[in-house]
């Protein structure tokens, strides 16, 4: 997987590595509002990707810049665990499985 300025990353897992890259900014949608970033998700030599969808940052939703983009590879670590932990299987097949990130801890 191609990582392009710091938009992806590598993390291990329990014995596993993992590819993770920023697939989408936040963006603003006419007929969503804002949306927020996505981050793909692979474990190496193994068919079945995830995509991690993330809220919108509160900031957007006020009216406010950007800002940063706050994605590393800690964040992204949990992401993958929290996607596990959801079902993800990624030696079955198919097509990449999507996950809301609850960014609130509930």
């Amino acid at each position: 997987m191609l990582h392009k300025h710091g938009r992806g990353g590598t993390v291990e897992i329990d014995g596993s590595k993992y590819d993770w890259e920023l697939l989408s900014d936040p963006q603003l949608s006419s007929s969503d509002g804002w949306k927020g970033m996505t981050v793909s998700l692979r474990q190496h030599d193994m068919p079945r990707g995830a995509v991690l969808e993330f809220p919108a940052p509160k900031r957007l939703l006020k009216g406010m810049p950007r800002g940063r983009l706050h994605i590393n590879d800690t964040i992204a670590a949990r992401g993958v665990r929290a996607a596990l932990a959801a079902g993800w299987d990624p030696s079955s097949r198919g097509k990449p499985e999507v996950y809301m990130v609850d960014t609130n801890g509930d």
